[in-house]
């Protein structure tokens, strides 16, 4: 049962890297990055209520 899960694992682990090699997946994930990074400067950058 443990080969199984561990062969599970795998696949999916290499099948989110393939897919992350993608250049369209590497700039949907840029841009991605880029919207969490500008929302928490503008909470950080808002006085505190």
């Amino acid at each position: 049962m443990g080969l199984v899960s561990k062969l599970a694992k795998f696949t999916l682990a290499k099948k989110v890297y393939d897919e992350a090699r993608k250049p369209e997946n590497q700039a949907r994930i840029k841009r991605a990055v880029a919207s969490v990074r500008e929302r928490s400067q503008a909470r950080s950058k808002q006085p505190p209520s």
